[in-house]
């Protein structure tokens, strides 16, 4: 049986630390999207933001930097967990990137996703703009304290409502999110295993028992080690939507407390995208596609646009 929830464990000047640690996540991931261009290749893309991220004072990383491009970036045939890291994929015109890093600086993680384009794309605008329900929901639910799996059923259902695909399923343990704390492991900095930090893997492993043993899980997703409350800390939430070759994410840090949740920042550029009304805003009309994907029922959140598109069939 679960025990009582544990309190929150953060001041305000840890979580101050956790933001300046995102901001610089989100600032070296705008500089490469500003960088690449066509004909980069993933690794290429990924050597670049290691190497900015380190200019930047990072010490050492949760796990190393990834970079999808094209059909990548929604998982397209993705069937074993190497298949994550960044490949010699080269980015094209009208191709969709999605990049994905997670800094520590003394001991203070970020873990987030970039989701961007190079030239036009017209489905990508789309799944851009309906990104936007995803965020307000996920806070709306674990404010009204819903067991962490029913979280996730509720983002399934927008996504289904929506017409697009789960994506975040095919993330290892098929995880939504995951708690994220101050790093104190002694491990040597720097060095990854499998693509996650030595100091990474002792914390995680840590976590893992304490929680399980508490009838809890530090990985959000939708199985059994789910069904309980949201636990106090933080958690690096990243849905990820998709439709067809497109794919897209955010992932920022969420701030549960014991009666509470808020965003950890909201000064993020896919927020900022939403506010300056760049790119549609989420329309909250069903998504199709003619003979290719079945009308859904409207989505519980946001109101249509007139001028948004009714049909995915007709952003091509």
């Amino acid at each position: 049986m679960a025990k009582a929830t544990p309190a929150f464990r953060y001041t305000e000047r840890d979580l101050a630390r956790f933001r300046e640690t995102q901001q610089l996540a989100y600032a070296c991931a705008e500089q490469v999207a500003a960088w690449i261009e066509p004909g980069v290749t993933e690794r290429q893309a990924t050597a670049e933001l290691r190497r900015r991220l380190v200019a930047a004072g990072v010490q050492d990383f949760f796990h190393v930097p990834f970079a999808w491009f094209g059909d990548r970036t929604a998982f397209r045939h993705f069937h074993t967990p190497l298949q994550f890291f960044a490949g010699n994929r080269r980015l094209e015109e009208g191709m969709p990137y999605v990049l994905d890093c997670a800094p520590v600086v003394d001991g203070y993680t970020a873990d987030i996703g970039y989701g961007g384009k190079v030239g036009e794309n017209r489905v990508w605008d789309r799944l851009a703009a309906d990104l936007k329900v995803y965020r307000k929901l996920i806070l709306d639910e674990v404010r009204a304290r819903r067991p962490l799996a029913e979280v996730y059923a509720a983002v399934d259902a927008q996504i289904a409502a929506h017409g697009y695909d789960n994506r975040h399923q095919v993330y290892p343990g098929r995880v939504i999110g995951h708690q994220v704390t101050r790093n104190t492991a002694r491990g040597p900095a720097g060095v990854n295993v499998l693509g996650f930090g030595v100091r990474t893997l002792q914390t995680l492993g840590r976590e893992l028992i304490s929680e399980r043993l508490h009838g809890r899980s530090p990985l959000w997703a939708d199985g059994r080690s789910s069904r309980h409350a949201p636990t106090p800390g933080l958690w690096a939430v990243e849905p990820h939507i998709g439709f067809r070759g497109v794919g897209i994410k955010f992932e920022e840090l969420l701030v549960v407390t014991e009666d509470d949740a808020y965003w950890l920042d909201d000064d993020l550029p896919h927020v900022r995208r939403w506010t300056a009304g760049t790119g549609q805003t989420a329309t909250g009309q069903a998504v199709t596609e003619q003979a290719a994907v079945p009308t859904a029922a409207e989505p519980t959140t946001a109101a249509p646009t007139a001028a948004a598109p009714t049909t995915l069939e007709a952003t091509r």
